[in-house]
């Protein structure tokens, strides 16, 4: 079974406080999920029409349970949190057997 992968690509941060209380809720919601953080806020250099900003990156298990893991009421409740505070291309992808 191919894994799945969460990849957010922050365009904008709006209020470093929303983003530090969503980052304080997100990891306790995926966790429990099976989610392996591999990439969080490193260094970053963009190409092409990139963006040099924060980017993470989550595996997990299957595709199905990164879908379940952002469906969550508890990562939903992270999102809440966010709010307006940060612009994200966010997308959840299956990987490659």
């Amino acid at each position: 079974m191919a894994k799945g992968y969460l990849v957010v690509c922050y365009r904008e941060i709006r209020d470093p406080e929303k983003l530090m209380k969503y980052a304080e809720l997100a990891p306790k919601a995926m966790l429990p999920q099976g989610a392996n953080i591999l990439v969080r806020d490193g260094r970053v250099e963009a190409f092409e029409d990139g963006l040099k900003q924060r980017t993470v990156v989550v595996e997990f298990p299957s595709y199905e349970a990164a879908l379940d893991a952002y469906k969550s009421p508890e990562y939903q409740a992270a999102v809440a949190a966010l709010g307006d505070g940060a612009v994200r291309d966010f997308r959840i992808v299956e990987g490659v057997d």
